[in-house]
């Protein structure tokens, strides 16, 4: 019974986590692969949870044992018989739905009650334990539970993205979801021994509801390490490291501090955590106000905020384990926690960028992090600090913070503007006055244009768009004398207008209505370009799938700068889209400057499958110009490509599997 018990949880947890991204590499190229439709599944897998949780308080509490179980079951076999978990072509979006809402109900349908079953298993299987085994401390499944979690996270890109397909994994998945579903059947089908401890459980439960102070520390507990993760990684892939990947790491430290803190309490000491983040605290704050403060490179600042994550998430977590109840109220303590998660959920992913135009919420849950883990010292004392050094540490901390915010606000070198939304926060700046004064669009440390403020140089082409390299020949080999018809996917700045002449088209396709709206006002290229232009919101696949062929001489593609690379806009389809908008003899550019991913073999395999020879170009900086170093991928008609020294044939790149809609996978084309 025990080897059952172990293997459901581990079976639960495990497809729990991998079915996340199975479902939205799946769903994810129809709603046009933005971070916004990624935050509805997250949201939808959140708010399943919450539903899982309150289905076992609810059920633990008023139901007896042998209804419990024969309802259980019942739900297992009818959600076995919606598998396997591939989407109808029905619920691909047209012209004028709500993606969101279309999202929210192709996930429901899709995989909404297996997904919800799953996120039953943990409370409802301690809860069973706790039944069987009067006496016993189930929390240490709720560590299994997270061990678990921890290897279906790792698991899917390192073991089962670059192997198999999106179709193939999810098969793999219904076939464990079957024997999840056998092995929690006969787990609740053979519990005679919690017939004779409902009765005692309940009288306990309803004897010894927790108190309002008490769930209000739980769900605090639980809401305020979601935000630090949530804030931290945002932040560590956009303003520090935008490796691809990266993202895995605090997770993985998130889900470490669980384990740790429920499986033993000799893992978290106050004496060491408490002091440790009233250093790391104004620590952290001073980096992220003052940027030239955090150490260059890479590793340095990424071992501060992996040292940062663990310490507040095991401090909170670490509270948390204190503060767990009796097993009478496992299933009460486990809702709130879940409640406490999507909270900090819904703040971090939906309300923080409408309310907030920088990210300030990562600063915020530090000092909520401190103030919440005090607050969770006070209600069950250990260790207990002398009230005197208390009160002087919290001075101290509170005058620190207001200093190095007060600094912070009289910075000189703040931007002249900035803004944020649902894809991140975006900067205007200049440089230092001089001949060679900018303007500069940043998106975390991602450049996305500058522009000359002296009015003989604010028309240069300048960064990754230099006349010598991919972008000016790709300009030049697509001309024929009339007029070129140019689109461009990536607006940015609007670097690309500086080329445009009377009489030419230029469409720009660009999914942040922020940088559409910094490039009109903060810069110039569009307001100096004399061509015909317009620009198209949304995302450039989706918009250009809808459309009739644009004929253009050029597409340039232009959004794999980033760790948060558009898959999408890389594969066999959407390589189908680009052939089927541009004239027979034209040439499609693709930017892939990027330090960590090299995308030429990528884009090789999808060129040969259109028959179209691919050309690398790779140019120099050139700082007197404001021109940065870029390596771009020009595709098209060999003869047509072939008189350009610069540009040089890429070789067959047979190692790298062709990307599409059902497969890609980042391990393989890291540097």
């Amino acid at each position: 019974m025990l080897i059952l018990y172990a293997g459901t949880i581990v079976l639960s947890a495990f497809l729990l986590f991998q079915v996340q991204p199975i479902i939205g590499k799946m769903v994810l190229p129809w709603f046009g692969g933005s971070a916004a439709a990624w935050t509805v599944c997250m949201l939808f897998f959140q708010l399943t949870l919450l539903l899982g949780y309150l289905y076992s308080h609810l059920t633990s509490r008023y139901l007896p044992p042998r209804r419990q179980a024969w309802l259980h079951a019942g739900l297992l076999l009818l959600a076995a018989l919606t598998l396997p978990i591939i989407p109808g072509n029905g619920w691909k979006p047209t012209a004028g739905d709500d993606p969101a809402l279309q999202l929210l109900g192709l996930l429901a349908a899709t995989i909404g009650l297996p997904y919800f079953l799953l996120s039953t298993t943990g409370p409802l299987v301690q809860h069973w334990f706790a039944q069987e085994r009067p006496g016993s401390v189930p929390y240490r499944l709720f560590a299994l539970s997270n061990f678990a979690s921890l290897l279906g996270l790792l698991s899917y890109p390192l073991l089962f993205e670059p192997r198999f397909t999106v179709k193939e994994m999810s098969a793999f998945w219904s076939l464990g979801f079957g024997l999840f579903a056998l092995f929690c059947a006969a787990l609740a089908l053979s519990g005679r021994g919690r017939r004779q401890t409902h009765h005692t459980l309940r009288e306990d439960a309803m004897a010894g509801k927790p108190g309002l102070h008490e769930s209000l520390l739980w769900g605090a507990l639980a809401a305020v390490p979601t935000v630090v993760l949530m804030a931290a990684t945002s932040h560590l892939t956009a303003n520090i490291a935008p490796v691809p990947l990266l993202w895995v790491l605090p997770l993985v430290i998130y889900l470490l501090t669980f384990i740790l803190c429920f499986e033993s309490s000799r893992w978290y000491k106050r004496w060491l955590f408490l002091p440790l983040m009233a250093i790391l605290t104004p620590l952290l704050i001073a980096c992220t106000s003052f940027p030239s403060l955090m150490p260059r490179g890479i590793v340095w600042p990424t071992l501060l905020f992996s040292v940062c994550i663990f310490t507040y998430c095991m401090a909170c977590h670490g509270e948390l384990a204190r503060l767990k109840p009796p097993p009478a109220q496992l299933t009460a303590y486990y809702l709130v926690i879940a409640i406490g998660g999507a909270i900090g959920g819904m703040f971090t992913g939906l309300l923080a960028p409408r309310i907030f135009n920088d990210d300030y919420e990562l600063t915020l849950s530090c000092i909520a992090a401190v103030c919440i883990a005090g607050a969770a010292c006070h209600h069950r004392p250990a260790e207990p600090i002398q009230r005197g050094a208390r009160i002087k540490a919290a001075v101290f901390f509170t005058t620190l913070v207001g200093v190095l915010w007060g600094a912070n606000a009289l910075w000189p070198f703040t931007p002249i503007v900035k803004a944020r939304n649902f894809y991140g926060t975006v900067k205007v700046k200049d440089t230092e006055p001089g001949a060679g004064q900018a303007r500069q669009l940043t998106h975390g440390v991602i450049v996305h244009g500058r522009q000359f403020l002296d009015p003989q140089k604010r028309r240069w082409p300048t960064t990754y768009y230099g006349s010598d390299g991919g972008a000016g020949i790709a300009i030049a080999a697509s001309r024929h004398g009339e007029a070129q018809r140019v689109g461009v996917i990536g607006l940015g700045a609007g670097t690309m207008a500086a080329y445009c002449r009377p009489g030419d088209v230029y469409r720009f396709y660009e999914i942040n209505p922020l940088v559409s709206e910094f490039a009109d006002r903060q810069f110039s290229f569009l307001r100096d370009c004399p061509a015909n232009k317009t620009v198209a919101l949304g995302d450039a696949r989706l918009v250009l799938d809808e459309e009739t062929s644009q004929q253009f001489d050029l597409l340039a593609v232009d959004a794999f700068s980033g760790d948060s690379v558009p898959v999408h806009l890389l594969t066999t389809e959407a390589f189908n889209i680009y052939f089927r908008h541009l004239k027979p003899d034209g040439v499609l550019a693709i930017h892939i400057s990027n330090r960590y991913l090299n995308m030429a073999p990528v884009v090789k395999r999808a060129a040969d499958n259109f028959h179209r020879a691919a050309f690398l170009s790779e140019s120099k900086s050139d700082y007197a110009r404001g021109v940065t170093a870029a390596t771009w991928v020009l595709v098209g008609q060999r003869d047509r490509l072939l008189p350009y020294a610069a540009l040089h044939e890429l070789p067959p790149a047979p190692d790298v599997r062709p990307w599409t809609d059902d497969y890609s996978s980042l391990l393989g084309i890291m540097k």
